[in-house]
């Protein structure tokens, strides 16, 4: 989501090539396109796919549009994800070329790849219009409980508001406008808003596991989940789908043993797959379990 984190991550690049199995039944769906952010390209160090985005998009060749697209044997097929997009990228390009020589290029507005003909949209984005991403980087602690500071204080109003959940209900217009961006360009297309992985839990924290004090953990947790309910309703107001990624994937948050946690933690190590990893990301276990529930979702 954050990329800085992304950047950081590229600087191990190295291949892996997945091969997605294909369908064997007739496609539903003949033109898709992915749109999206991080968690959505599901950014990865190793296993760069370049076929649809720029090497600074870092787009895995797991991520659940692929597997999607491959499941649903889609002709066509773009994607358009990207780490470190915001809403503003719908409709502008993204230099992802901050690395010399890791990372290149300028990923095109991502809705330059929605054309009349297309008729299945994924949009997973949101978490950095809100700035979810950053304030898991500033809630980082060495200290623990009473000795840390949360980091809650800072994102708490003069008057004790919390100025992370009017960062979301201020970032829901964005949304919406891209919903109708999305169904102007692409009038016929069944579109799906996917929300965001359970990554952290609003009941428990794992100091030091994860250098978070357990307050500021389930903090984040608690405004995952507001972000995601913020999802559902423009989603809903908008007439495109919601899939709820976050139900499912509860019980396999970053606090969790490799193998049974979806989403990494801070230590840039995965076991899904092995290797370095981007923090705060999912991986493939929790790719392989957004494009399932996209695929529920469709009723496929």
């Amino acid at each position: 989501m954050n990329p800085r984190l992304l950047l950081t991550a590229l600087a191990a690049t190295c291949a892996l090539v997945v091969t997605p199995t294909p369908a064997t039944a007739d496609p539903h769906f003949h033109e898709y396109v992915a749109l999206g952010d991080s968690w959505s390209a599901d950014v990865t160090v190793l296993g760069i796919d370049r076929t649809y985005a720029p090497t600074g998009c870092a787009q895995s060749t797991w991520n659940y549009p692929k597997q999607v697209a491959a499941r649903l044997h889609v002709p066509v097929f773009r994607d358009a994800t990207c780490g470190g997009a915001t809403t503003a990228e719908m409709t502008a390009p993204q230099d992802v070329g901050r690395v010399p020589l890791l990372a290149d290029g300028v990923n095109p507005a991502q809705f330059d790849r929605l054309t009349r003909t297309t008729d299945l949209v994924t949009l997973g984005i949101g978490g950095n219009d809100v700035g979810l991403g950053t304030a898991v980087l500033d809630c980082l602690n060495q200290l623990p409980a009473p000795l840390g500071t949360p980091c809650r204080t800072r994102f708490t109003g003069p008057e004790g508001q919390d100025l992370m959940s009017q960062q979301i209900a201020a970032a829901k217009p964005r949304i919406t406008a891209a919903l109708a961006g999305i169904r102007q360009r692409s009038p016929k297309a069944t579109v799906l808003v996917v929300d965001y992985l359970a990554g952290v839990s609003a009941d428990r924290g794992c100091f030091p596991t994860v250098p978070i004090l357990d307050q500021d953990l389930t903090w984040l947790g608690a405004r995952l989940r507001e972000l995601n309910g913020m999802l559902a309703t423009a989603a809903k107001e908008s007439g495109a789908e919601f899939v709820d990624t976050y139900r499912g994937s509860v019980g396999h948050d970053v606090c969790e043993p490799a193998g049974k946690r979806w989403v990494e933690g801070l230590t840039p190590v995965s076991t899904d797959p092995p290797g370095p990893a981007v923090p705060f990301h999912p991986n493939r276990l929790g790719a392989d379990h957004q494009a399932e529930t996209v695929l529920d979702t469709l009723g496929g």
